[in-house]
């Protein structure tokens, strides 16, 4: 699946999809929001309401020409990741996605539901919400408690208080593998990496303290 697509079911976690939603469009990378269901809004696990910006139903699933630039984004909170395992449809993809070379990221309980679905995750270190390891030990991965990792092309993050460190993972991977032209305002030098997700992340700390 070609593109950077954040995935949303009714029950999402807010600020794991809205911070990483931030993250990613600050760092100047295209991403879009899809609901996995046939209506324009989804709901969250707080009852916040938000418009999509497409839907699984009308995205090309094909994994032709994926590469790791391409990312599957899964949000956690409850029931939204149940949710989103428990659509085939999805998870046919994301298998699909995952072995032609593209990058998948999750958050939450969605490491435990969603990527524990993948077939070959022997050696790959994750983290997780407490409680949802086992999805993957079982498949011989190892659990990490960090806040967001990456590991091979599987990017995850520990829990809402870590969106945007996990937003700030996804984004440093992106920019790794690719050549994109972000904007200017946030960043000058398209072969400086580190630097790029350092200034996103300064933008939003000085906003955030008023400067």
């Amino acid at each position: 699946m070609k593109g950077i697509n954040i995935f949303l079911a009714n029950g999402f976690e807010d600020i794991e999809a809205l911070a990483v939603n931030d993250v990613l469009r600050r760092g100047g990378v295209p991403v879009q929001l899809v609901a996995i269901g046939d209506e324009p809004f989804v709901t969250s696990s707080h009852g916040v309401t938000i418009g999509v910006e497409n839907f699984l139903e009308d995205m090309d699933l094909s994994a032709d020409s994926t590469c790791s630039r391409d990312v599957m984004i899964f949000p956690g909170g409850m029931p939204g990741s149940k949710n989103l395992a428990a659509c085939g449809k999805l998870v046919k993809a994301m298998k699909e996605h995952y072995a032609a070379g593209g990058t998948v990221a999750a958050i939450c309980a969605a490491p435990g539901l969603v990527l524990g679905q993948l077939d070959d995750l022997q050696g790959v270190e994750f983290t997780c919400f407490d409680g949802f390891e086992g999805y993957l030990e079982a498949k011989g991965a190892k659990f990490v408690p960090a806040p967001a990792l990456t590991s091979g092309r599987i990017v995850t993050g520990r829990s809402a208080g870590y969106a945007v460190e996990f937003g700030l993972e996804i984004l440093k991977q992106i920019l790794k593998q690719s050549r994109i032209v972000v904007r200017d305002d946030v960043v000058q030098d398209d072969g400086r990496q580190e630097d790029k997700v350092q200034a996103v992340r300064n933008a939003m700390l000085l906003k955030t303290i008023g400067q």
